[in-house]
């Protein structure tokens, strides 16, 4: 499933539509927001603008303001809907007012200016949303990139996706492993960590942040208590500081604690979290072994294997509007659930000759799911999966 091609075709039909809503995309850094709304900007054929406040001076504080009278400028002369595209708005001190002020002058005065406004920040990009531009705005999450994407750009193989993951600017390097675990750990993590966060928002811990996030890449597709982390990082602060640190990590798009499933919505958000990164990338890139070690280990590659299934499950649950979980009941476990509406369909995934799963059966009786599906061996082969949108399980 071609998700950017999804994102794509998704943007082309609310430009195209009479002047209604702000346009904003995120999501994580690398994954290619900026190319895809050039191309968009193309493809629709209106007059456009495109600035980023990469360029912007930090004293100019009426940087908004004279973008935006340019695209009035352009209207006027050519009479038609002007397409204002800003990108990496985070940066811009107030953004969220500045904005404000201009798309309700427009709104006043009739005049057909429409907005795409693109960030690497989902948290900056949230506080000013609900801070400034309630009802005035539509959200399109660009994901990390698929199998099927990475496949047909740079002729990806199956294992090269699970072990190296979906950053398309990493696929030159793919072949020195050792250079692009550099790439990947100082391009991307720290560009992330140092900007995107830490810059962005207060943090007291930044070792403890980095930390957690390297313990969460480190045990992706597994479960783990915050307490037993706290061990791991001789940490004697609260839990609450690194479930706040999560989320976080997670608001980059980088690393995710998801929530076990249940009826009783009080004991989801009390459960452990099973630890899921977004983008593969990131679990292989901190990891101390090679693609060639982690071939040759059945439990280690087998983990490989389940947190891509995650990367997809998870991707996809932003443009499909599903929740993804993670089931257990003693031993017995069930290795993600995805549930939209009344519709649950737990999902097992084998990439080996494995035992029975219990946990599926028990699951099965407990909570009557729509669907049960095993992914991998004696199951939906794994390359098919990778190719499909996980919403056709339902």
């Amino acid at each position: 499933m071609n998700i950017q091609r999804s994102c794509f075709q998704k943007i082309i039909e609310r430009i195209l539509e009479p002047r209604k809503f702000i346009q904003v995309l995120y999501g994580a850094r690398q994954v290619g927001k900026t190319t895809l709304m050039q191309q968009v900007a193309k493809a629709v054929g209106e007059p456009y603008l495109f600035a980023s406040a990469d360029d912007m001076n930090e004293a100019d504080t009426v940087w908004v303001r004279r973008l935006w009278d340019e695209a009035r400028k352009l209207h006027r002369q050519t009479g038609k809907a002007v397409l204002l595209i800003i990108d990496e708005i985070q940066k811009v001190p107030n953004w969220s007012e500045s904005v404000k002020k201009e798309w309700d002058a427009d709104s006043l005065n009739s005049q057909d200016i429409k907005v795409v406004i693109l960030g690497s920040s989902s948290l900056k990009i949230q506080q000013g949303l609900t801070e400034s531009l309630a009802g005035r705005f539509e959200s399109i999450f660009i994901p990390h990139w698929s199998y099927q994407e990475m496949a047909d750009a740079f002729g990806f193989s199956l294992n090269q996706y699970i072990w190296l993951g979906g950053y398309p600017g990493s696929a030159q390097l793919v072949s020195d492993e050792k250079r692009w675990k550099h790439y990947i750990r100082n391009s991307l993590i720290d560009t992330t960590l140092s900007r995107d966060i830490l810059m962005m928002t207060r943090v007291d811990k930044p070792v403890l942040l980095r930390r957690l996030f390297e313990i969460g890449c480190s045990y992706s597709a597994q479960i783990l208590s915050l307490t037993k982390i706290q061990g791991e990082l001789m940490e004697s602060g609260n839990l609450t500081t690194l479930s706040h640190y999560l989320s976080l990590l997670s608001s980059a798009s980088l690393l995710c604690g998801l929530e076990k499933f249940s009826n009783n919505v009080l004991r989801k958000r009390a459960s452990k979290p099973k630890f899921q990164v977004f983008n593969n990338a990131l679990m292989s890139a901190v990891s101390p072994y090679s693609w060639e070690e982690a071939a040759l280990n059945p439990s280690l590659w087998g983990r490989a294997v389940e947190s891509a299934v995650g990367t997809h499950l998870l991707n996809h649950s932003y443009g499909e509007d599903y929740r993804l979980y993670y089931w257990n009941e003693n031993s017995k476990e069930v290795d993600f659930v995805i549930e939209n509406g009344k519709k649950t369909v737990a999902i097992e995934v084998k990439s080996g000759k494995d035992s029975f799963n219990r946990g599926m059966a028990l699951f099965d009786q407990q909570f009557h799911p729509s669907a049960l599906y095993t992914i991998g061996t004696d199951g939906i082969p794994l390359e098919e999966f990778f190719r499909m949108n996980p919403a056709e399980l339902f």
